[in-house]
């Protein structure tokens, strides 16, 4: 038996007015994920427990399996694993993406754009580079990653404060929370020597030339220290691989012990190398019995309210994903399960994530009756859970309904 689950980041939204009030899920050709539907189990699956943030760390580490009360210490933990960063008890990892921000004459601070207009990883890493020469000291350290997300390793006690996802405040004023850097001298210090340094870069001034958003702001957040997590083959004797191409779901995979692949050309947006996805985790499926496939495009258009692309996104997750993963098991002749679910909604109206449950299919290749009829979506989803008077179930228990509840190992 093969166990197979695939990620569509933030396909989950409301309905458009534009689109006479269907959601762009609705609005998208799925037929792959349509076909799952029709023959298989559609209910709502609850990602985020209660009084936790709506992010992915959270949402694909209940997808993964795990409880969220039990394991999460924060998102930059798991993206530093994936960077080959070893944290120490005394080390606190923090995301730092570099964004696009404009501080006006009256001393407000607006988000333009918290990916730096999607910076190669080539820009950014020469960006890194000054950051780490110019204010690297015996507290911090800025480790390079991909694009615009990348980590802030800090020794020893720090001065605390509150920090946000800068995702949240695209288009938005973001005074107060920046303020916050400047809460205490050695993040001042710190903040502020970087935004001089990148305001003087190269990188910056070639990518302002050309009319692009410069990384002119390095944003802190999503700390935390080392988590301690039990692998998969410990809890489920399961022995997999993780597809992705953002650090978040590769260091979530390194500490459930699975294999990571990375796919050339895999970029996390439209451009992503889908069909070479499709085909490693077809091929890791030969000589494992897991592997888990995580789409960034459709968060990425969500978080910056982009209808068209979503839509797109959502459609080449279907058609370029779903369909020959599905297809290459049914060409392989042995039995598998599989889920087609998404880790969060991230709505366009909001350009942020919620904690809504989300729709997820349960297909089996052995299943010969028809199953729910319906085509995948929000709200044949939610009418399948009331149909059927279904709980709405968490998502730590996913694995377990994926594997019929198999045996910890």
């Amino acid at each position: 038996m093969k166990y197979v689950i695939l990620v569509g980041d933030g396909m989950g939204d409301l309905p458009v007015a534009e689109l006479n009030n269907r959601t762009p899920l609705e609005a998208a050709e799925t037929p792959f994920l349509d076909a799952l539907c029709r023959r298989g189990e559609l209910f709502l699956t609850r990602t985020i427990p209660a009084g936790y943030p709506p992010g992915s760390d959270v949402a694909n580490l209940s997808l993964l399996g795990y409880k969220p009360e039990e394991y999460y210490t924060g998102r930059a933990p798991l993206e530093a694993a994936a960077m080959g960063i070893t944290l120490g008890p005394e080390q606190t990892a923090f995301r730092c993406n570099l964004v696009t921000l404009n501080h006006s004459q009256d001393d407000q601070v607006h988000m333009i754009d918290y990916s730096a207009g999607h910076i190669s990883s080539e820009e950014s890493h020469q960006l890194i580079t000054a950051l780490e020469a110019g204010c690297a000291n015996d507290m911090f350290h800025f480790h390079p990653g991909v694009s615009y997300r990348h980590i802030l390793l800090v020794e020893g006690d720090y001065p605390q404060m509150n920090t946000v996802p800068p995702h949240d405040f695209t288009g938005q004023e973001v005074t107060e929370p920046w303020a916050r850097y400047h809460s205490h001298f050695q993040w001042q210090a710190l903040v502020d020597k970087a935004t001089t340094i990148l305001a003087a870069h190269p990188v910056n001034i070639s990518r302002i030339a050309a009319g692009k958003n410069p990384a002119n702001g390095i944003w802190l957040w999503g700390e935390g220290k080392l988590p301690t997590m039990s692998t998969l083959t410990e809890r489920f004797g399961l022995h997999g691989s993780l597809i992705s191409a953002v650090d978040l779901l590769k260091g979530l995979g390194i500490n459930a012990g699975l294999a990571i692949i990375n796919v050339p050309g895999a970029t996390g947006y439209l451009d992503t190398n889908y069909t070479g996805k499709a085909q490693a985790a077809l091929d890791s499926l030969r000589s494992q019995d897991f592997v888990f496939v995580h789409v960034e495009a459709p968060d990425e258009a969500g978080h910056q309210g982009l209808l068209t692309e979503k839509i797109q996104a959502i459609e080449d997750f279907d058609r370029q994903i779903v369909g020959p993963i599905l297809h290459g098991l049914q060409q392989s002749g042995e039995d598998f399960r599989m889920i087609a679910t998404m880790d969060h909604f991230t709505p366009l109206c909001l350009r942020t994530h919620t904690d809504s449950p989300v729709p997820t299919i349960l297909f089996d290749s052995r299943q010969a009756k028809p199953g729910c009829g319906l085509p995948f979506s929000e709200q044949a989803a939610e009418a399948e859970d009331k149909r059927l008077h279904n709980s709405i179930a968490n998502g730590e228990l996913l694995m377990e309904k994926l594997l019929e509840r198999r045996k910890h190992g």
